[in-house]
């Protein structure tokens, strides 16, 4: 049977239960990126809606042809619809009811599988900006498409970690670990390399290409 001092020894890690005892196990294995999405953002002012307009065709074929020329392919560009809409003016807090000009935006997405391509671009997109367009760079997101082939593999060793977890502690105070009466797993966090951060709700980190990815389980034991 175990002790009173299993609570101190597991401290973190494990508690008592009239089951047995609980251990929370963990695993990590890096991984790259394998997708990328990234959503750039052309924006444009002018007198009327159509001279608004006219200067986002403009600066779409600027960075389309800056895009494509870098390696993205057509078909790897998807276009927003044009948003337009009045800019009011206002002196003290009040709208005058004049308007002061019109803006129109429209937003282009990558989505390609060359993760290390898009960084690149993202980095050199200060060329489009030295040609007088108006960009707004919203930054790469990177994504790991083999998460559900990972997930398994991760399970199976975090259970294995509280396993060896268990039984340190358990020899410890002279008792033995005994059969897996219920197993329970955490959400999977996948965060930068080196991160500490957790979420109850999980985590996905989609900023950089190199991640973390980590799954837990609780899983109590019966002991002896």
């Amino acid at each position: 049977a175990l002790g009173a001092g299993l609570t101190k020894v597991g401290t973190g890690f494990a508690s008592r239960s009239s089951d047995g005892i609980v251990v929370t196990g963990s695993a990590k294995i890096e991984a790259t990126a394998d997708n990328a999405v990234w959503t750039l953002s052309i924006a444009n002012t002018g007198k009327t809606p159509a001279s608004a307009v006219s200067g986002i065709d403009n600066g779409i074929n600027a960075l389309q042809k800056y895009l494509e020329n870098g390696g993205i392919a057509a078909n790897q560009l998807t276009l927003g619809p044009i948003n337009s809409y009045p800019t009011e003016e206002f002196i003290n807090g009040n709208p005058t009811g004049r308007i002061l000009n019109y803006r129109a935006s429209r937003e282009i997405t990558v989505r390609t599988k060359d993760v290390q391509l898009v960084s690149k671009l993202s980095q050199n997109i200060g060329s489009v900006l030295q040609e007088g367009v108006n960009v707004s760079n919203y930054g790469p997101q990177y994504y790991v498409s083999t998460l559900s082939k990972i997930r398994p593999a991760l399970l199976s060793d975090a259970t294995k970690d509280a396993k060896a977890r268990a039984e340190a502690m358990t020899k410890a105070v002279g008792g033995k670990v005994g059969a897996i009466t219920s197993v329970k797993s955490g959400p999977i966090q996948v965060t930068t390399p080196d991160s500490t951060m957790t979420s109850d709700m999980g985590m996905y980190d989609t900023s950089s290409i190199k991640k973390t990815v980590t799954a837990t389980v609780t899983v109590t034991f019966k002991t002896e």
